[in-house]
């Protein structure tokens, strides 16, 4: 089990320094295409002689370091640092603003801060009261290399934060028991074997990025790809063939974007493909089936419990979101999943501040099961917003545009998309004397952008006299599905 084999365990050394140090283990490619290749010995070399100097700025075991870099080596090897000395890891994606880093500064309270030189401007406006270190520099990587700590299953290893519906976003603390656990996943879903090179393709700072751009690919003896340059379909395609890559994991939206501006083509090396992050629809696996040979399998897993289905390798069911996991017990309660923690290796620890979860999971999500026991995702039971992958908050996106004079009041949901799955709309009331229309929505979205991840701002804005309300007083939401309030003045609708 998972739990036994994290007892007295430590990544590093277990999984890392065990490894063939002069075998390959990662292959970085940047903006570039600066292409490096390192050994597991390098790896394991640089990790702990940066946490060393991680050491020497205050961090300790239990601790929190932040990082807030691209898709580098850097990130990887500070991950690593943490994992060696026993702190938790709390990897931030590059779209965060200063507010949004403000609000994790003071939540974690991390002893240190490791970011690259294109991200220290936002950091430096979040005023971060701890050391600050700034890669790359070679200073970084002192003697001696720091000992690996014994650590036990409940010990931190990541500290991930997720947006709900309501309020700010929660810290979700894993504990060592997590690493270990992805190797139910790395089996029965990504399908990962020895010597093979995988690549998932998230940024540094979501939790699938870290999961499976190197853990259980390691755990699985497999290789993996790093890629720091922004998403261009074509690009996408000519990196998959030039460096032979045999496991791809790709958010439903790239898939998408790709099939439908740039003609996915046999990749010969190319295995085995899988999604997750939202629903992934039929016709986008029939086009990468036929143009690829190659069956995309769809996955299901949250940023508290990590992977808990998936379409098993060799099968195939367009659309549904496969099976449980080997050993995950799930039920359907009024339509919702629902997971039981005890079955599942990779369940978190609880919310920063509070106690761990007790009873069955709720996961927030509308799923079906059909006659052979597959998963169908339907929706979600609350208002969050699920857009290219990305889970929004809309209370987030409420509070941003909110901070704008010209807005009385709003209201945000989600609008069907051809690529994204969904966008997020804002139906905005605007205070006397702002005149609504095209020039203040782009001036919204502009604003959103700036205090908030642009990966949030409302593609849509539509402005209206009023909000439509229940009797309570509550913004009646599915009302603003469609467009038949005559009141209705639409802003920007992006394609």
């Amino acid at each position: 089990m998972a739990g036994d084999e994290a007892q007295r365990s430590n990544f590093v050394r277990d999984v890392v320094e065990r490894a063939p140090a002069a075998a390959e283990a990662l292959i970085t490619v940047d903006a570039a295409g600066e292409r490096r290749s390192w050994t597991h010995g390098e790896l394991a070399d640089r990790s702990a002689r940066l946490a060393r100097v991680l050491q020497e700025h205050g961090a300790r075991r239990g601790d929190v370091v932040l990082t807030l870099m691209g898709n580098r080596v850097e990130w990887v090897l500070t991950l690593l640092a943490c994992l060696r000395m026993g702190a938790a890891a709390l990897p931030c994606t590059e779209q965060l603003r200063a507010g949004d880093l403000a609000l994790r500064l003071r939540v974690a309270r991390p002893a240190a801060v490791v970011v690259d030189e294109r991200n220290l401007p936002e950091l430096t406006a979040a005023d971060p009261a701890c050391p600050v270190l700034v890669v790359p520099d070679d200073a970084l990587f002192a003697e001696p290399p720091a000992p690996a700590v014994d650590l036990g299953p409940q010990d931190p290893a990541f500290m991930i934060f997720t947006s709900g519906t309501s309020g700010e976003p929660k810290a979700v603390l894993h504990g060592q028991r997590y690493l270990y656990g992805q190797r139910l996943q790395g089996e029965h879903w990504l399908d990962a074997h020895p010597g093979e090179l995988v690549w998932c393709t998230a940024a540094a700072g979501w939790s699938k990025s870290a999961r499976n751009t190197f853990i259980a690919p390691w755990l699985r003896g497999a290789r993996a790809l790093l890629h720091d340059g922004r998403f261009d379909a074509a690009q996408r395609l000519d990196l998959l063939e030039s460096e032979g890559v045999n496991v791809l994991c790709m958010a439903p939206t790239e898939y998408r974007v790709i099939a439908n501006r740039a003609q996915p083509r046999t990749l010969p090396a190319l295995r085995s493909a899988v999604a997750a992050g939202e629903a992934l629809d039929a016709e986008t696996i029939a086009t990468w089936r036929e143009a690829a040979g190659l069956e995309i399998r769809d996955g299901y897993g949250q940023t508290e419990t990590g992977a808990v289905t998936g379409m098993p390798p060799g099968h195939s069911r367009p659309g549904s979101m496969g099976l449980p996991l080997p050993g995950v017990r799930v039920e359907l309660r009024d339509g919702q999943l629902l997971v039981d923690p005890a079955t599942l290796p990779t369940f978190f620890l609880g919310y920063l501040g509070a106690p761990r979860p007790e009873g069955m999971w709720e996961t927030g999500d509308l799923v079906e099961r059909d006659e052979d026991g597959f998963l169908w995702f339907r929706g979600r039971a609350d208002d969050l917003i699920v857009s290219a992958g990305y889970r929004i908050g809309p209370i987030e996106v409420e509070a941003a545009l909110s901070s704008h004079p010209c807005v009385a009041e709003v209201a945000v949901v989600p609008s069907p998309d051809e690529e994204r799955g969904a966008v997020v709309r804002a139906v905005v009331v605007v205070r006397d004397g702002w005149e609504p229309g095209r020039e203040l929505a782009r001036e919204l979205q502009a604003h959103v952008k700036a205090v908030t991840a642009p990966y949030k701002y409302p593609r849509v804005v539509d402005f209206v006299d009023a909000l439509p309300r229940t009797p309570s007083g509550k913004v009646r939401r599915s009302a603003l599905a469609g467009s038949a309030d005559p009141s209705l003045r639409p802003g920007v609708r992006e394609e």
